[in-house]
């Protein structure tokens, strides 16, 4: 647990907006962790927190997450900047940029829209930019849990060059004896559970 969490990055953030497929859900916070995202938020204007929990099908990466729910845009993205992020939406606007050509290695929260619709006009009015990833194809238009599988691997090749894995715990210290404490609680929920069965 301590070499997993002296990888997780805090200052590089998944955001969903009304997302509601199941397997989009889990696909995205399988990523998340296996990048070394602690943070995921997500804003459900269209769907209640608890049928969002019951719709994630995340293969219990949910469990080593920090999921943050939002009732509102403006509510989630004031917290974002209060982190120091910038936003990034994906999003096909007139001024989107390659996510190839974007710095991931600075604090950023990468923004994704739901299935049908993609981010909300109140989302982008907020955002620092756009990105998309560039395609060659027909269709010109990724399923959201690949975009986000895309955007974080990239992020992942930009922070490990720059040493952003190399050992040295960027969670500052509070909030690592609060990951611990919750990741050795569901340790020893999930060995219980393998002994009982």
């Amino acid at each position: 647990m301590d070499e997993v969490l002296n990888k997780r990055q805090p200052d590089l953030v998944i955001v969903m907006e009304n997302v509601e497929d199941p397997h989009n859900i889990g696909a995205v916070l399988r990523t998340a962790d296996s990048v070394g995202v602690q943070e995921i938020y997500v804003i459900n204007t269209l769907i209640g927190i608890h049928e969002f929990r019951k719709k994630r099908s995340s293969g219990s990466a949910d469990k080593w997450l920090t999921i943050k729910h939002f009732y509102s845009v403006k509510e989630c993205v004031e917290e974002l900047k209060n982190k120091g992020l910038k936003i990034w939406a994906t999003h096909l606007g007139a001024n989107a940029q390659s996510l190839y050509s974007i710095d991931l290695t600075q604090p950023v929260a990468l923004v994704f829209g739901r299935e049908r619709g993609g981010l909300s006009d109140e989302m982008l009015s907020y955002c620092d930019g756009n990105f998309i990833i560039p395609q060659v194809g027909m269709i010109q238009s990724l399923n959201i849990s690949v975009a986000c599988a895309v955007s974080l691997y990239e992020a992942f090749r930009q922070r490990e060059i720059a040493g952003k894995y190399s050992g040295n715990c960027q969670v500052n210290a509070s909030e690592r004896t609060k990951i611990m404490t919750e990741w050795t609680k569901q340790y020893h929920k999930e060995g219980s559970n393998v002994s009982n069965s």
